[in-house]
């Protein structure tokens, strides 16, 4: 698989649609280690530019998915070969089925308390068959973590999903990665706000012709300042390409 990885700014991306994802996914859930899936956008590249920590973690993923539109117009522009992006969101729904009908178990952490309890409902009631091991929100200090960890390790969960946003939810799952007793492992930042009920996704129209980061700053204008991040990345990106 590591044959089928490209790099984007020194971030590594697997070359995969969403048949050959699932079917990593599905090789990743079979293995005795424990696996990271990350699913970065121009935002996220743009900030292992500075931050060289979180570039070193991006690159231990095991599944790195392009989940922007503005990373596909990159790839295009380069040449790299990311022929369409494959949202976080999306990838969890995919895996969510698949535990439903696997019956495998889940354990969410991340967004806020009243979020991620309304998460699990939901969630749960979209797909009866899937055993919801346990929830805790994203908002711990450091002296919690372990015990957040013993926690999720005594109900051994298959799927651990981490919605802290990036670069933290990354780093932590990389941190605990020799101690977390959990098959799969994967980042999905806002996903959890969504599966609440609490944001809701672009239209697909909007997301249809990648412009779900536009109705985002639309409908959420405290999130312009992250989503100028998107003009510098697609400059950068020309920028570099004329050497």
């Amino acid at each position: 698989m590591e044959d089928n990885v490209v790099k984007l700014f020194g971030v590594k991306f697997h070359k995969v649609d969403e048949e050959a994802a699932f079917k990593r996914f599905l090789y990743l859930l079979n293995r005795k280690t424990y696996s990271m899936i990350f699913t970065p956008n121009p935002e996220i590249v743009m900030m292992a530019q500075k931050d060289l920590e979180y570039k070193d973690v991006l690159a231990e993923g095991d599944l790195v998915i392009p989940d922007g539109i503005g990373i596909i117009l990159a790839s295009k522009i380069r040449k790299l070969g990311l022929e369409k992006r494959l949202p976080g969101i999306e990838m969890m729904e995919s895996i969510l089925k698949y535990c439903n009908n696997a019956k495998k178990s889940i354990y969410l952490l991340g967004s806020s308390s009243e979020n991620v309890e309304n998460a699990a409902k939901n969630i749960q009631e979209a797909y009866p068959n899937i055993v919801i091991l346990g929830y805790h929100d994203g908002f711990f200090d450091e002296a919690e973590e372990l015990r957040i960890v013993d926690k999720i390790n005594e109900v051994k969960p298959d799927i651990l999903f981490v919605a802290m946003g990036a670069p933290k939810q990354e780093k932590w799952m990389y941190k605990h990665r020799k101690i977390l007793n959990v098959k799969v492992s994967m980042g999905v930042g806002g996903s959890l706000d969504v599966w609440a009920g609490a944001v809701k996704r672009a239209p697909k129209i909007f997301r249809k012709v990648g412009l779900e980061w536009l109705y985002r700053i639309v409908t959420n204008p405290k999130r312009i300042k992250r989503s100028l991040l998107l003009p510098q990345f697609l400059l950068k990106v020309l920028l570099s390409r004329n050497g």
